[in-house]
């Protein structure tokens, strides 16, 4: 039991390490209105979001459900929680895509292949085989409420992306909803979601994922914002990136 904490411990400090570097390089990742071919080999971006998620959808289910933990309704609940929404970013999201030709570099696959199966596997693994007790609570109301919440914000603002994009091949501002706020709300109520999740579950792994979901997409959403302000003159001066009000 220990040394799964030492491992989990050192992945949320390489997810830290990773994060500032991230903020402070100015690194883009190359893939979406980024995307370069400057990082070898390319696939299509639908097969590569298929990819990327796939571990996820997969691995924490699986370790679950054959482990000892009793599958009472709280079990269930995170079960349930954890498939809908990676069912929707592995199959449902790549398939909503109008991004028609556009590549996304092998690299990013593989490095996001890997990043769900360490998630995944320590999410899963610490509610099978080390927490064993599951009782629910007020956490599994609020986090619930919370999980939903950032699960609206995250759909209703990916739907209008991919919207202005069906009806103008062009980059447009979006205008509507949080975008009023936030350049990225759909990164924020992905962040929103895990949070709600670890709230439910209560452990430690599940508070590494919500940190990792952090410390990947706040830069991410740094990215965005700095490209829409660059290739919009009239952007909104006073919109944020991804956390309103603040950043």
């Amino acid at each position: 039991m220990f040394s799964f904490y030492y491992l989990l411990l050192l992945w949320i400090l390489i997810g830290l390490i990773t994060f500032l570097y991230l903020i402070f390089s100015n690194t883009v990742a190359p893939y979406g209105r980024h995307s370069s071919s400057k990082w070898g080999i390319t696939i299509d971006n639908k097969w590569g979001w298929f990819w990327m998620e796939l571990p996820a959808l997969m691995l924490m289910p699986l370790i679950v459900l054959f482990s000892s933990v009793e599958k009472n309704s709280v079990v269930l609940l995170m079960l349930f929680l954890w498939v809908y929404h990676y069912f929707y970013r592995t199959i449902l999201f790549p398939l909503k895509l109008k991004t028609k030709g556009k590549k996304i570099p092998i690299v990013i696959v593989i490095s996001a292949f890997i990043f769900n199966l360490f998630n995944g596997f320590f999410v899963g693994y610490e509610i099978g085989y080390v927490s064993q007790e599951f009782a629910f609570g007020p956490n599994t109301i609020i986090g619930s409420l919370i999980f939903f919440t950032g699960m609206y914000i995250n759909r209703t603002s990916d739907n209008k992306l991919i919207s202005l994009r069906k009806e103008n091949k062009e980059y447009q501002i979006p205008q509507e909803g949080m975008f009023k706020y936030i350049s990225c709300p759909n990164h924020f109520g992905e962040i929103i979601e895990w949070i709600g999740f670890a709230i439910i579950v209560y452990n430690l792994g599940a508070l590494s994922f919500a940190l990792w979901t952090a410390f990947n997409l706040i830069p991410r959403a740094m990215n965005h914002h700095n490209w829409y302000k660059s290739y919009f003159t009239e952007y909104p001066k006073d919109r944020k990136a991804v956390i309103p009000f603040v950043f």
